[in-house]
């Protein structure tokens, strides 16, 4: 991997290849900063695809400000006496293809030996300091649209558990949890979306509540129209239903009220713990069809999942189905 990128020409001042204490980038005028920082453990078998969606699920809650990714470091954790370096080659180049696919930079990062492996990014975005997103944007009325299916908390779970066509599943979880919100971020700025949030460990009801309580609203989630991924609603059927999504459901039971006819499979779903999920936005109704359109033309999902209702005082989950 090299330690310059092509790609930050003009944009890094100096930085690694100099091997200097810290990167100095130049900054577009006018704009404000969006930081933020993420990592975890593996939830997949190759290191590889295991970069690539820490990298993703780092650079995710840009997109979910509004905000376009500029530059970011590694944040790694590994056992370098007991795990082959090959393996922590393969994760770093990994969110090295991730970082740049997303037009940032890679600017340095630090690493610690530790017995168990752990990778992610901080992230540092280029927002509008007029056009960020907020939690605290919801409003009645509004329509809720997510851009992933939900469930792949189950899915690592049972990969992690070597449950039978992991190799599948761990495919699968890497479509989805690999791709980034860069699309769908782009058409929240462009048409200065207010409400949005990504999907990820609180799962869709939790993080829906964050935004409901910041907005002092209600929401309803209707259990037919979330996309849930079908592999993962077998396997929850099975009791493959990470610990996660069960403290997640505690949690919020306070809030949440659920229909007696939605499945209660879809109940437990509707909480399961994301990695690198989707972006879950509030749109007018005047806009709803436009932002449908512009998602699909894009290659995106664009799942009508509940809307805004009325104004509480503590925010209020309605899930119906």
């Amino acid at each position: 991997m090299p330690k310059d990128d092509p790609a930050g020409q003009g944009r890094v001042i100096t930085g690694t290849s100099n091997n200097e204490d810290a990167a100095i980038l130049h900054f577009p005028a006018g704009k404000a900063l969006v930081q933020t920082l993420d990592f975890f453990t593996p939830i997949v078998n190759d290191p590889y695809k295991f970069g690539q969606i820490a990298a993703a699920n780092s650079l995710s809650d840009v997109y979910a400000m509004g905000g376009e990714p500029w530059c970011a470091m590694n944040i790694v954790c590994f056992p370098v006496k007991s795990m082959p370096l090959d393996m922590l080659r393969d994760i770093i180049h990994g969110g090295y293809d991730k970082i740049r696919e997303s037009g940032a930079v890679l600017a340095g990062g630090h690493s610690v030996e530790d017995p168990e492996i752990k990778y992610g990014l901080s992230v540092t975005g280029v927002i509008d300091p007029d056009g960020y997103t907020s939690n605290a944007a919801l409003v009645p009325g509004d329509k809720l649209v997510l851009t992933k299916p939900i469930g792949t908390g189950v899915i690592a779970t049972a990969i992690k558990g070597d449950w039978e066509g992991k190799d599948a599943l761990e495919e699968l979880l890497f479509t989805w949890a690999a791709k980034l919100n860069d699309r769908s971020g782009r058409i929240v700025r462009e048409l200065r979306i207010k409400a949005v949030t990504d999907v990820t460990g609180f799962g869709l009801g939790g993080h829906l509540l964050e935004m409901a309580r910041a907005s002092k609203c209600g929401v309803v989630l209707y259990s037919s129209a979330i996309p849930f991924l079908p592999e993962a609603v077998e396997l929850a059927s099975m009791g493959m239903i990470p610990a996660g999504s069960f403290a997640n459901r505690r949690h919020f039971a306070p809030s949440v009220t659920v229909d007696d006819a939605v499945d209660p499979l879809h109940r437990d779903l509707v909480f399961d713990a994301q990695t690198s999920g989707g972006l879950l936005m509030s749109v007018p109704d005047a806009m709803l069809r436009e932002v449908l359109t512009r998602l699909e033309d894009a290659g995106e999902m664009a799942a009508v999942v509940g809307e805004v209702v009325g104004a509480h005082s503590c925010g209020h989950l309605d899930l119906l189905p």
